[in-house]
């Protein structure tokens, strides 16, 4: 008689099974919405701008522009191809540099007319 008691007030204490699911899955949404939040907000943003950045350094290179290298060498720019540059780095010295490793400009070509003057 006492098991049955026990059964029967174990089994009355119980949710039914629908509403158990739906609290763990609020818990989830509540965990996870802030972690897609932060992602997108500081790993995915910087990102995608750095790229737009780097695609525009990449197509704005030209001929008289100074740039630096990503292996550290500093010279100017003699030629442009579609995928590598020649660049001038000491007087009667030209190397050809992929442009995939021009990590900066650090003088534009003499004669460019800036936007905002």
């Amino acid at each position: 008689m006492i098991d049955w008691l026990i059964n029967s007030a174990h089994a009355a204490g119980n949710a039914p099974a629908g509403s158990a699911g739906s609290g763990q899955w609020l818990q989830l949404l509540i965990f996870v919405v802030p972690i897609i939040i932060f992602y997108y907000f500081l790993i995915h943003m910087p990102q995608k701008k750095r790229q737009t950045e780097r695609k525009n350094l990449m197509e704005g290179l030209k001929r008289g522009d100074e740039v630096l290298t990503a292996g550290g060498l500093y010279g100017r720019i003699t030629g442009v191809a579609d995928q590598t540059v020649n660049m001038e780095i000491s007087p009667k010295v030209r190397v050809k540099v992929s442009k995939s490793h021009i990590a900066q400009i650090t003088a534009r070509a003499e004669g460019e007319v800036k936007a905002d003057e």
